[in-house]
């Protein structure tokens, strides 16, 4: 059955009429959205972390080097909880996973009574590979400046605390040709770390220092008559995801 032209008008005249509420609807909720996001000002930096550093060892006795590359890989989450209303600044405080390896000529066994050995590898000594590697938990806390605000996900920052570490596996391993030394159980060895870090850059990119303030080795462990308290400092970059 057909429509009368006056009816097709009428039916076309409704369409555009409900049209036009919806569309406006539309727009009304789309600028309180907008609205609401121009004045949320609750916003955390809470980001994901990633890092790459070189490691270096400092306080090192006498003979003692490094040599070949020393490095580590650093990941986590940080909470982020803003100190004034600004937001621009923040105590952050995470948990993370820090992976690293030192490759040098200290040489750690045990005697027959299994009491530790610490030798200088004498350079004369032909050997494949020596180096200590680490596996820490660790929980950064941060006092955090930036330049963000909640529509700005670009930003300048400067990130400085402390991070506290347990180095829950470590091995020391040495190789040579038909011999192989690897000590994962060294009673001189600290599982405890605690450093100093400082963070600064734009965005995703960062330049990341690190200093441990205790070294590997705990009070009167020596080497060759000299103390053993080598530290590490850590350089490189660290990455943040929101």
């Amino acid at each position: 059955m057909g429509y009368s032209k006056t009816t097709k008008q009428k039916i076309l005249l409704i369409a555009i009429t409900c049209l036009t509420i919806f569309t406006g609807q539309s727009q009304d909720s789309l600028a309180v959205e907008v609205d609401s996001l121009k004045i949320d000002t609750k916003y955390r930096e809470d980001q994901f972390y990633l890092g790459v550093t070189f490691n270096l060892l400092t306080n090192k006795p006498t003979s003692l080097s490094q040599n070949g590359f020393s490095g580590g890989l650093h990941l986590g989450y940080i909470r982020d909880m803003p100190l004034n209303s600004q937001r621009n600044i923040a105590l952050g405080v995470g948990a993370g996973f820090s992976m690293n390896t030192y490759n040098q000529n200290l040489f750690v066994g045990e005697d027959t009574q299994n009491q530790s050995i610490f030798n200088i590898i004498d350079s004369s000594v032909d050997y494949d590979k020596n180096w200590l590697s680490t596996y820490l938990v660790e929980m950064p806390i941060h006092l955090r400046w930036r330049t963000s605000t909640a529509a700005n996900y670009k930003f300048w920052r400067v990130y400085t605390g402390l991070q506290l570490g347990y180095v829950y596996a470590y091995k020391f391993n040495f190789e040579e040709t038909g011999n192989q030394v690897v000590q994962t159980d060294v009673p001189e060895f600290d599982r405890y770390r605690l450093g100093l870090t400082f963070t600064f850059g734009y965005d995703t990119f960062n330049f990341h220092f690190y200093y441990n303030l205790n070294p590997f080795f705990k009070d009167g462990t020596l080497v060759n008559g000299e103390a053993l308290e080598l530290n590490s400092f850590k350089l490189g970059l660290m990455f943040y995801i929101l």
